[in-house]
Formats: C-alpha cells, structure tokens, sequence
C-alpha cells in the first residue's frame, strides 16, 4: 500500500466517521482492512483503494468504516463510570425527577453492547427504588455490525469474565453452549439505534445522563467540540454528561 492509498483511507475514514487515524498505524489498516480485501476479491490493498475510488462504491465505503471503527468494549469498563451512576447520579436524579417519574439515558457509543447491559444491570439491581418509573436506556452506533450483536446479547466466556461480577453473570445470563446470553428481561431495557455522532441526533430527544465514553479520543479537536456541543443541547437541566473514569 503506497503513501497516497494510506491517506486516502484516512481521509475516508475521517470524513465519514471523525475518526482521525494518526500517521503511524499502518498496521491497523492492514490487520483490519487485509480480510475484506481478500473478500471483495483484491489482491493487495492498493487494489482495494481503487475501488473505493470507483462511482458507485458507496456499499464498499460503509463496510470499510464499520470495519476500521470497531472499538473494543467490556462490561462495567472502568468500574469507576458505573460506581458513580449508581451511587451520585442516580439518587440525584430521583430527587431531581420525582416529579415526572421518568429517566432516559444514553450510551452514545455503545459498540457490542456492554455499557447499555452494564447500566441495565445496576438499574435492574436497584427496581425497589425504581418502582412506578419509567426508565429508557437508548444505544447508538455507527457500526450495524456491533449493534446486530449487541441485539443478540451473545457473549463469550472471555467477554463475560472481563469486569462482570460473577453474581451478576448468574443472576442476569443463560449459558448457550460455550456462550452465555443476557437475559431477555436485561434485553428488553435497551433499545439499539443506528447513529453516526457526526450526523444530526435531534430526533432522539433529552436525555438525563449521557455516556460518551472512548469515542472522542479518536477525533480531532473541531470535530470533539463540535459532537459535544450539539450532546449539550440533547442533555436536560441537571443532567450528567460521563466522559470517563477521571
């Protein structure tokens, strides 16, 4: 792959996710992009550039930026994010909300679907608080291949062993063989949505607490001030915006 097809799939990759793939990571591109190659019948990458180049590769394009915007997720990544929710945010916005009796969050990033089923968890574990409420956990991704499995809720024992408490496995998955499932009670408490954070996400209303986690630290700092402008005005008074574990 040559210097200009590298930056050329950058430039695709920034312009039509805001992800800023920095100059060094020619590996990331070849272990990713290598397969789909092979499955569009391309010799080489460079061969692969030339077709995304040619009209008409709008489907190729999609493919390429799902594939290279893929991120890793785990349950309960970084404890800290989900201690807060549980014990500062959400007796906050029961005081806060009593009124209405209503929550509504949002994981604006989700990938496979561990954040939304982590918050799930901790809203599930504490419903004699929550009784007479309704609460609404909204997942969104670029990717429609992460969001169909996280539909599906189907993990492996390594994915189901990294952060998950081991009473939470019990309690809220059924083993499938060598897989375990979330529970369709735990399923049922999140609905999936396709979104791309550099389009428009007015339709999906207020939220109380919107989690943008490991997304931003891949976009360069006008498109950062850009997303989190427009994330300030789908956030309600006394809402809470979670970046992190700092």
């Amino acid at each position: 792959m040559t210097p200009a097809d590298y930056d050329f799939i950058r430039k695709v990759l920034k312009e039509r996710s805001g992800y800023v793939l920095s100059p060094e990571k020619h590996y990331l591109i070849d272990s990713r992009l290598t397969p789909l190659a092979r499955q569009e019948g391309c010799a080489d990458l460079s061969e692969l550039v030339i077709k995304m180049r040619r009209p008409g590769a709008e489907a190729l394009l999609a493919r390429i930026t799902e594939t290279m915007t893929i991120n890793e997720s785990f349950f309960f990544r970084d404890k800290v994010p989900f201690d807060r929710f549980r014990d500062t945010i959400l007796p906050a916005l029961l005081e806060a909300r009593r009124a209405t009796r209503r929550l509504r969050i949002w994981c604006s990033a989700c990938s496979t679907g561990q954040e939304p089923y982590s918050l799930a968890m901790v809203l599930k574990s504490m419903s004699e608080k929550l009784v007479g409420w309704q609460v609404d956990i909204v997942a969104t991704d670029i990717s429609r291949e992460v969001l169909e499995r996280a539909k599906a809720g189907i993990y492996s024992q390594f994915e189901v062993q990294r952060g998950l408490p081991i009473q939470m496995l019990m309690q809220y998955f059924q083993q499938v063989g060598e897989q375990w499932r979330v529970s369709e009670e735990i399923r049922r408490m999140v609905q999936f949505r396709h979104l791309n954070l550099l389009d428009r996400f007015t339709m999906l209303g207020t939220f109380d607490v919107v989690f943008c986690r490991n997304v931003l630290i891949y976009f360069d700092q006008p498109t950062k001030v850009n997303v989190l402008e427009r994330v300030s005005h789908q956030l309600a008074p006394e809402g809470f915006l979670v970046l992190g574990a700092a």
